[in-house]
Formats: structure tokens, sequence, C-alpha cells
């Protein structure tokens, strides 16, 4: 409810105007018929009846409107007496009405968002036990294959021990991605932050990545030769993962035979944007407003033929976003797709990691 409300004489003098000369009438009659017209007195008893009638029905509409309102507050669970002041009540019914309207709003609002919060978690809770389901039965099912006397087998024995092996690690994997989301969404996670060379930390990240690319085919290059280093103040772990995941994200989703380039660009006096692109199956339209979804996947066949924990982009948003910075995309289907983010240019030149690099 509102903190303020327009307090409304209009009923009570309109009432007590009534009475008064109803009153005044009958007395005067009477006083008429008796000892004859006195007329300051009838005035008086005019002026006094008046008051006290005024005082009166005032008193008694806000007391019986408050009284009225907080057995709705009582009768309604989603509203709280105790929020109710009796200094707030009006005997003004249009400003009265306004006001309940706007709090059924609000109300209405609370609870369309608590219901799209309930939707979401729903899905989440969905996504995460569908995510953990398919390497928990592969672990339990080579383990169980082994039970039963293959384990006497060595070659088969070594084999499943591997491909259960790879199930924990895909499991342990989506927990470390949750763990980080979580951390980052709650403010739990510290940041580092450090003036750096963005160009040496993308070659590093080229190199972790070269043989996965090679098994496509794709080649990881930068828009030029980047001789002089391009320093930028972030937290130099973090950005390496935001890259890391923009990269394999291009790589996953790119064609045989493409390529995913990086450029790093001038953005305002304080800022560059970086950019990563490739030319690969690309995002349709309908797709992009969810990208940085949990566990949501552009590919929906039961299969997930790319594996990762579907959190990869989330945490890339998160990250950026506790750098207070930015990250876009521009896509087009069956063209290729190119995700861009702002970072701080540095702030100083005391603890810099830096080196010359050639693309």
């Amino acid at each position: 409810m509102a903190n303020s409300f327009k307090r409304s004489y209009k009923f009570s003098f309109k009432t007590s105007l009534y009475i008064s000369v109803f009153l005044t009438l009958v007395v005067s009659i009477f006083s008429l018929l008796t000892s004859g017209f006195l007329i300051w007195p009838t005035l008086g008893f005019a002026l006094v009846s008046f008051l006290i009638s005024f005082s009166i029905i005032q008193y008694r509409v806000e007391h019986f409107i408050y009284k009225r309102i907080k057995n709705i507050y009582d009768n309604v669970s989603l509203l709280d007496a105790s929020t109710l002041d009796p200094s707030r009540i009006t005997t003004d019914m249009a400003t009265l009405t306004k006001e309940v309207e706007k709090f059924a709003k609000g109300k209405k609002l609370e609870i369309e968002t608590l219901q799209v919060r309930e939707t979401y978690r729903k899905e989440f809770m969905g996504n995460v036990s569908h995510e953990l389901k398919t390497p928990l039965f592969t672990v339990q099912g080579y383990i169980l294959t082994l039970l039963d006397g293959a384990m006497k087998d060595k070659a088969v024995r070594k084999k499943y021990l591997q491909r259960a092996s790879k199930g924990v690690e895909r499991l342990i994997y989506i927990v470390k991605d949750l763990d980080m989301i979580t951390k980052l969404e709650t403010g739990d996670l510290h940041l580092n932050k450090e003036n750096f060379n963005i160009v040496e930390l993308i070659q590093n990240v080229f190199d972790l990545l070269e043989m996965k690319a090679a098994k496509k085919d794709i080649s990881l290059v930068f828009d030029l030769a980047y001789e002089q280093p391009i320093m930028v103040y972030a937290d130099m772990d973090r950005m390496q993962q935001v890259i890391s995941n923009l990269v394999v994200n291009s790589i996953k989703y790119g064609k045989k035979g493409g390529t995913t380039e990086v450029s790093i660009e001038n953005l305002i006096k304080n800022k560059v944007i970086i950019r990563v692109s490739d030319n690969g199956e690309g995002i349709e339209k309908v797709n992009i407003p969810r990208l940085f979804e949990r566990f949501f996947r552009v590919d929906k066949s039961g299969s997930r033929k790319e594996g990762g924990s579907g959190l990869g982009l989330s945490i890339v948003k998160h990250i950026l976003e506790a750098h207070n910075e930015k990250i876009y995309v521009e896509s087009v289907f069956e063209v290729g797709s190119e995700f861009s983010f702002t970072l701080e240019k540095t702030k100083n030149k005391t603890k810099t990691r830096s080196k010359k690099i050639k693309s």
C-alpha cells in the first residue's frame, strides 16, 4: 500500500450538516411552541450538534473501514495485517480503491514471478538429472558387467574400466561447472584482477586446443599479426576460461576444414572488444535469446553428440558479468557465428604478464 493517503471529510461534513439541520429544526419548533423562538441559543445548538456529529461520524467511519480492511488482510493469506497502519486509512473510497488495485497488481506480479521461477526450477532440475543420468548409468553398466564375470578377461576389464573412468570424468566436469555457476551467482567467487597481455592468453588457448581443432581440420587464427602486447585488466584465469569455452564451442559446431578467428579491437578509450568468429553451423534466430541459459543446447537430439555439460556459455556470461562486462552474439544459420565481449584496458604497468608473439 502507498505511504500516504488523502484524508476525506466530505462524507462526515455532509452527514453532520444534515443531522444538525434536522435537530435544529426540531428544537426550533419545540422552542417556538413552548417559550418562543430564540435565535442565538438555536444557532449555538446547531453549531454544537454539527461539531459533535462530525467528530463521531468521522471517527466511526475511519474505524469501520480500518476494521473491514484488517479483516481482508487476515482472511487473505498473501496479506500481512501487521503491515496495516491505522493512520493510513482514508474515507476517500476512490483513493482507497486505487491503492487496493495497485497493491493487487503488485501481488499479481510477485505471483507471476514466483511461477516463472518455479518453472525454471523444475526445468533446471530436469536438466541436471538428465545430464547426470547418462554418465551414471554408463558407469553403472560397465561396473555391473565386470562384476557379472567380464573382469576375468583382462582386455575387456581394461577397456570397460577406461570407459567407466571417462564417465566419472564427465560427472566431475558437470559438478565442477555447476559449482562454478553457483559461486558466480552468489558472489562467492573472488576475482583476482591483474594486468596481462590478452594476445598472449589467446595464443595459449590456441596451443591448448590445437589437437582438438586438428581432429576437425579447423584452423585457430588471429585476424592479423599482433606484434605488440595488448594489456587488459581482469582475472587472467577466468578470462582464459571464457576464451577457452568460446573457442571450444566454435570447434564443436564448426564445419570440417573451417576456421575459428579471434580479433581484438579498440572499442572506446578504456575498453577493447574481443571477437571469436567461425564459419560453422550458425545458430537459428529463435535460439539466440536462450544461448546463455544453463543446460540449453541448440542440438536437441538425445545423442548429444558434441558432449559438454551444456554450461559453458552460461559460465562465460556469469564471469563477464562479474567483471561488469557484456557479451554479444551475432549468427546466421548455416553461415557462422560471432561471439564478442568487452574488457577493460590496463590501469597501470605493474604486475603484468606479457611477451611479443606472432600468430
